[in-house]
Parts: structure tokens; sequence; C-alpha cells
């Protein structure tokens, strides 16, 4: 599904240029669980935006299904973005002014497409949150008001999701149940792919990337020994703080 190679992101910083993404190749499979970590600054958040047709590389090819995103018009970008790759942030970006439906309905209104309310509806019972379709963000809680935002990122069934910090602003217990519904999206066959410095959260991928300095350091499949070094890692750092 993705194939990338020898992707760079500059930033000109003053005098100086940044290298956020430095030379990187990666490839990805349809029906992949892919959690990418990292400290900050390593590159992740770049990345996503890259994958996510919400920037441009520097340099390097971006092939997704094939065809070669960094050929794209601003215009073609728009339409995979819309279509094709459904987005979670850290902060939810929802409307606070509009109900969560209509919310959910925002990428079919951009499509110009019918029943926009019908198939968000769809959306919000997928995340369990159908007796809430009227309640506007500002009445819902944080769990809410992120399974809002990941029916709006599946309304339009997208071939892939992209999830960036999805429990940052959550406690753990809520956090749980956010991953536990990506999971259930993964079993449905879903593409997912998860930015996140939480150690607990990155386990519960198929697979780990590392990334620093704008590379990727390390990539393997999450198996139990992996699981115990980073969660091992993640309750060290959080003793010595």
């Amino acid at each position: 599904m993705i194939r990338v190679h020898q992707l760079t992101k500059l930033y000109p910083m003053g005098d100086t240029v940044v290298r956020a993404l430095d030379g990187v190749d990666l490839g990805i499979n349809e029906g992949e669980f892919v959690s990418i970590t990292g400290p900050s600054g390593s590159g992740k958040s770049t990345l996503m935006h890259l994958l996510g047709c919400l920037d441009r590389p520097t340099s390097g090819a971006y092939e997704f299904d094939g065809q070669p995103v960094h050929r794209m018009t601003d215009r073609q970008l728009a339409t995979i973005r819309n279509r094709r790759i459904g987005f979670v942030f850290q902060t939810f970006n929802l409307i606070s002014r509009s109900a969560a439906v209509d919310n959910v309905a925002m990428p079919l209104i951009y499509g110009r497409k019918r029943d926009t309310r019908a198939a968000a509806r769809v959306a919000l019972d997928r995340v369990g949150l159908s007796a809430r379709a009227h309640h506007r963000p500002t009445e819902l809680s944080g769990g809410e008001r992120q399974r809002v935002a990941i029916a709006r990122a599946i309304v339009n069934e997208p071939k892939l999701i992209l999830a960036d910090e999805p429990t940052g602003n959550l406690d753990s217990r809520t956090g749980k149940q956010i991953i536990g519904i990506f999971r259930e999206l993964h079993a449905g066959g879903c593409t997912i792919v998860l930015v996140t410095h939480e150690p607990e959260v990155a386990v519960q991928a198929q697979r780990l990337i590392r990334m620093k300095d704008g590379r990727i350091m390390d990539d393997r499949p999450v198996d139990d020994a992996l699981r115990r070094e980073l969660l091992h890692a993640g309750t060290t750092a959080a003793t010595d703080s």
C-alpha cells in the first residue's frame, strides 16, 4: 500500500536547515497496524503528515497504492486525503458549534455525497456513540470527542487511517478504550498507522518503528520481548521523573 524511498523534508531555520526527515525508506502493506514512536523532534509527525498528503517532501518518492503521490497536483492530493485516508488527531479538531453527527459527516459533505447524516450515524454506531449523535463537542467528554473524531475518520471507509497521538490528551483508562477501537477497526480490515510517544500504546500494534533525528532506527514486529522492553523502559522513565 505504502512505499517510501529516500523521503527527505527540510525546514529552513534562519541560517541553518533542519532535516526533519533524512532519507527515509519505508513500506507498509495493506491490513497492517503500525506504530511509530520516538523522542520529540525525531520526525515521526513529519512522516505522518507526508504519508497523509498534508505536506510535500523536499525530495524522495512516495507511492500510495502504486500512485506517485510525490508528483501529484494539490487537487489530486486533496482527493486522496478526502476519499482514501482517515485522520485522527490528538486535539480532536472538531467544530465546536456542530453536533457530533455533523462533525462526522464533514468528509462526506466535502466530497459532495448524499445521505451524509445516515452514513455519519453508522460511523458513530461503530465507535459506540450513536446515543450522543446530537451533542456538541463541548457537551462530550475527552474520550467521547475522540470517538467522534475516529467516526469522522472512518465515515468514508478509507483504505488508511492515520492517528497522531490519539491518546495524548486522555487519561490512561480512556486511552485504553480508544486503542481498543483501533484494534477492532484493524481486525475489520483497516490499515492503521499510529504515532505515539507512549510505550503502552505503541506495543498494541503489530509492528513498531522507532525514529530518531529524522531517520528510522528500528523497524520490527511487536513480540513479547519487545513488549517487555518498551514497557520496562516506560516504567523506568516514569520512576526517574
